[in-house]
């Protein structure tokens, strides 16, 4: 993405994007149906992200991703340049009495070994068929839209009746 594209606004989008997030109805009828019953949590109102590189604007704060400057990002791929928004990554803590102390932070690939999926996916002949596989059909489709919830497969493919386009 770029500054340019219509996706990607002014810092106060952003925000205004993470309180939606924060309140969306749609999220919570998403998070009953999967049945996930562990506790959410925001940084709303916070500075987490800028302070773990997860959100990048440079009027906010010095622009850091995957360990690297915003002059590193920039020679690795020019369309960082200027480019403010969300990207992922996790971070973990240690809470010791009143203390927390960081332990780990991961970005881009780092955050695979969260996503068991992968693991399986390269085990197999085809492996994860990413854009920068060079195979015909490989990468065609957008970032991850094989992915589903449980409920969210066709019942013949479930059963094995039929076989995934």
């Amino acid at each position: 993405m770029t500054s340019s594209d219509p996706e990607v606004t002014t810092r106060e989008r952003w925000l205004d994007a993470r309180r939606e997030l924060h309140r969306c109805t749609k999220l919570e009828h998403y998070r009953q149906r999967m049945g996930w019953v562990f506790p959410w949590y925001s940084s709303l109102g916070s500075d987490f992200n800028y302070d773990f590189h997860g959100t990048l604007d440079a009027a906010v704060a010095p622009v850091e991703y995957n360990y690297k400057d915003q002059a590193e990002l920039e020679q690795m791929n020019p369309a960082w340049q200027g480019w403010s928004g969300e990207e992922h990554g996790v971070s973990a803590f240690l809470r010791r009495g009143e203390r927390i102390f960081h332990t780990y932070s991961g970005y881009a690939r780092s955050t695979d070994m969260l996503l068991g999926t992968y693991h399986w996916l390269d085990l197999t002949a085809l492996g994860r068929q990413e854009d920068r596989e060079p195979q015909p059909r490989r990468g065609d489709d957008p970032f991850m839209s094989w992915l589903r919830g449980h409920d969210e497969y066709e019942p013949d493919v479930i059963t094995g009746a039929t076989t995934p386009d």
